[in-house]
């Protein structure tokens, strides 16, 4: 399966977003962006100092991720059941999920979020099993680390809390200073995310509160787009198996005030019933909820093994078996055809709305446009959305410099792109239909319509460009804070218009 990981990486085009976390990595030692904090560039300038900047390279960190999560679940497990059986189900679970078994092997903020959470719920079990205080603060540096990587892990807290107040050792851990030296280390290690959003007016806090607590109306198509995507990233049998398992964990740990159990199924249940109430009104995003389900399938293989030590009426206990058999087999004979789909497959099976080949194709856009940077002499790329415009970064690697014109608090702290070859030179502006005509009322630039091109993925029209001479006018790549060119498009009014990314 890790070979197989490492193919897909390999031989699939980097997705738009890859591409956006890719010019990241070149703008380190940057301490933090708009959208998320800094881990996930340090993850992929990781694999391409090693591999360069090629599709492995930039993958390669995830690829590294999903073995260590595998390793720090199998020894979650082994610690607490002493089950090699157990063991293995904690191996192969993620395996199973079309998510962690296959899109793992490509990079996200989830992806370096993932190994640093079950590196704490680790440290946490490490914990109770020693009873060694010194583990809170291994616990303090991944929690630190998670925070480094994504926000979202933030609602791991609860569990935290749940897994210091409940059981009979509350007294012990509130007097003790290792739990508030864990909490200073997380905090120390967050520092330069705050560091840099109190250098940018919060901005980055401001990016994702704006989008959660934003009034809407509620929406069964939400709830639905939640529960359908967990079920086909997780499993369609492994996603109530993991929840069972859950229940059954959280009754038998707040039942008994066990520590681990308390610990592992509250890191889940409670993020996963804040998505689904969230749902209710936002589109919640596919890897929003990612961080947390490796901790359930820990819990899953833990509880099966406590089932036969409470002597559990016996058909209750072979039913438990053998759905966790089917959802391990059905899920990687799931996994194993989505690869050959994407990797040896020729057809588009369905259509637009691919996740994958949705946003493939970006070489024929980026052909056309090197012809006409020949034919008009243009020396630098315009475009207007961040997809088109890591894209271009992607493919040109610097040979031009490519400039979003609009939304320029995604690059505060980036690094000049060139303005030796921009101001008072011809460019080039690249964009997908419907072109935003409005932000052009901003800019004295003359436009000259040259063509439109089609990006295609198997057949199949994914998206129109339009390719316009530009002439006239120097994008501003610092414009005043209330200018339509330097707000990103949610705080601009215009929601319907970003994607729940996150």
């Amino acid at each position: 399966m890790t070979v197989m990981r490492i193919v897909y990486a390999g031989v699939l085009d980097l997705r738009t977003d890859e591409a956006y976390y890719w010019t990241w990595s070149k703008e380190l030692p940057q301490l933090c962006f708009l959208d998320h904090p800094p881990m996930i560039a340090w993850f992929i300038k990781l694999g391409t100092s090693i591999f360069g900047d090629g599709n492995l390279g930039v993958r390669f960190a995830g690829i590294l991720a999903m073995a260590a999560t595998q390793l720090l679940l199998a020894d979650i497990v082994r610690r607490v059941t002493h089950n090699a059986r157990a063991v293995v189900l904690a191996v192969l679970l993620p395996e199973a999920a079309v998510y962690y078994g296959l899109l793992m092997a490509k990079v996200s903020p989830d992806t370096a979020a993932i190994p640093f959470a079950v590196a704490m719920m680790w440290a946490l079990v490490r914990l109770t099993e020693s009873n060694d205080a010194r583990w809170w603060l291994a616990a303090g540096l991944f929690g630190g680390l998670a925070l480094l990587s994504k926000f979202t892990v933030v609602m791991l807290l609860p569990a935290v809390v749940a897994f210091t107040l409940v059981p009979a050792w509350r007294r012990r851990w509130l007097f003790s200073p290792y739990p508030w030296a864990a909490a200073l280390i997380a905090v120390l290690l967050f520092s330069p995310v705050l560091i840099w959003n109190a250098q940018h007016d919060w901005a980055s806090f401001k990016f994702q509160l704006v989008r959660a607590t934003a009034a809407r109306d509620v929406s069964l198509r939400t709830v639905g787009e939640y529960i359908g995507m967990q079920f086909g990233l997780v499993g369609f049998v492994l996603l109530p198996v993991t929840l069972s398992g859950l229940l059954l964990t959280a009754w038998r740990g707040y039942r008994t005030r066990e520590p681990v159990a308390i610990l592992l199924s509250t890191a889940v249940l409670v993020p996963f019933l804040y998505f689904l109430w969230k749902s209710l009104t936002l589109r919640v995003g596919d890897t929003w909820p990612m961080f947390m389900w490796p901790i359930g399938f820990a819990a899953v293989a833990i509880n099966i093994v406590m089932l036969a030590r409470e002597n559990r009426p016996a058909w209750m206990l072979r039913s438990t078996i053998r759905w966790a058999r089917i959802a391990v087999v059905s899920g990687i004979a799931a996994v194993v055809v989505v690869f050959l789909y994407y990797v040896a497959a020729p057809w588009n099976l369905i259509g637009k709305t691919d996740p994958i080949g949705g946003e493939a194709g970006y070489e024929q856009v980026v052909a056309r446009a090197e012809v006409e940077l020949q034919k008009t002499g243009a020396s630098w790329i315009a475009t207007s959305d961040y997809r088109t415009y890591a894209m271009m970064r992607w493919f040109f690697r610097g040979r031009v410099p490519v400039i979003q014109i609009n939304e320029r608090a995604r690059f505060m702290g980036f690094r000049d792109p060139g303005t030796d070859q921009i101001a008072g030179h011809t460019g080039l502006y690249v964009a997908r239909d419907p072109d935003d005509a409005a932000l052009w009322t901003a800019t004295t630039a003359v436009r000259e319509p040259l063509e439109h091109v089609q990006r295609v993925w198997r057949g199949v029209v994914a998206d129109t460009y339009t390719l316009e001479k530009l002439t006239g006018w120097t994008p501003e790549l610092s414009p005043p804070r209330d200018s339509p060119l330097y707000q990103w498009r949610w705080l601009a009014g215009n929601p319907s218009d970003v994607t729940a990314r996150a």
